[in-house]
Order: C-alpha cells, then structure tokens, then sequence
C-alpha cells in the first residue's frame, strides 16, 4: 500500500469546496489523516481571494500517474476546476502529490507534463509545507533529509505568504 501525502487548496468558494474534496476523496480511496485548515495570502498573482490550505495523508494501491488521473483529477473535475493560462490563478479546487511513499522520482500527470516527487513546492511555500508537516513532522524531505517540521519552521519565517490561522472546518 503506497502513502501518499496530498495538498488542496480553495479560493473560489473554499467554505464549500475544500470539504467537498475531503468527502470526495473519502469516497474514491483511503483516506488516514487529514490536516488542519490554514489561511494563506496567494502566491505570485495577489489580486485575488486568500486560500484555504490543506494537506491529506492517503493509501492507495494505486500509481502516482493513477492517482493524479482516477483520484485528484476527478475531483478536480467534479469541483469544476478551470485551469488557466496563470497556474496562479483562482481556484476551485487543487489537489497536488507531495510525497509519495518516501521516494524520489516523477510521473506523468495526464497531461504529457512530468511532474517531479517530491514536489518542489515543500520546500518553496509555507501553505505547502506546514499543513503536510503537520501530518508527519519528523518525517525526512527524500531529498535533503530535513524532518518535514523544520522545513515548515522555516518557511514560516521566511517573509512568504504566512499561515494566519488555523481552522477545524473540516470534519476529520
């Protein structure tokens, strides 16, 4: 069994879509853990609706090119996500693979585009690393070997788009 650890973020009616995804996901795999709620400013485009982030810790039999296909792409779809030429656009839903099992490598998203394991972002942005370590702080980055909770420590005070609170909206 593969454990894959997900981020979601919501701008575009978050109340309602970011615990959409966390049902939605429920129904189509194994769902073990799932984070806290962060309020975070967007990134890159700033003239938009702050972001409801969250992370989720799965199990799958399934591929990491399969869950992005079967599983995030289908939420995606059922949530109505409209990908736009700006990636840093509003969003209904996002769903991204941040770790998968604890390897390193990429697969193809659907799309022809390789997307790398881990994902760059953990390592970039606070709404990405404090919700996962949140779920597994001392959980080593494949890569550098930094426990995932130093790495959100970091981040966090690094001037970036900061975590302004935490909600327990969604129902665990």
């Amino acid at each position: 069994m593969n454990h894959v650890y997900l981020v979601l973020g919501s701008n575009i009616e978050k109340e309602r879509h970011l615990p959409q995804a966390i049902r939605l996901l429920r129904e189509l795999t194994t769902v073990v853990q799932v984070a806290g709620v962060y309020e975070t400013a967007p990134v890159g485009l700033l003239e938009q609706p702050v972001f409801w982030n969250t992370a989720v810790l799965i199990h799958t039999p399934l591929s990491p090119a399969e869950v992005k296909t079967h599983i995030l792409g289908e939420i995606e779809r059922r949530l109505g996500r409209v990908r736009q030429a700006d990636k840093n656009a509003p969003r209904t839903i996002d769903l991204d693979i941040v770790l998968f099992n604890e390897g390193v490598g990429e697969y193809d998203g659907g799309d022809g585009r390789f997307r790398p394991i881990p994902d760059p972002d953990l390592l970039k942005f606070p709404h990405v690393a404090v919700p996962i370590a949140e779920l597994a702080p001392n959980l080593p980055h494949p890569v550098t070997g930094e426990p995932l909770q130093a790495i959100a420590e970091r981040l966090s005070g690094t001037g970036q788009p900061i975590v302004l609170r935490r909600s327990d909206i969604i129902i665990s």
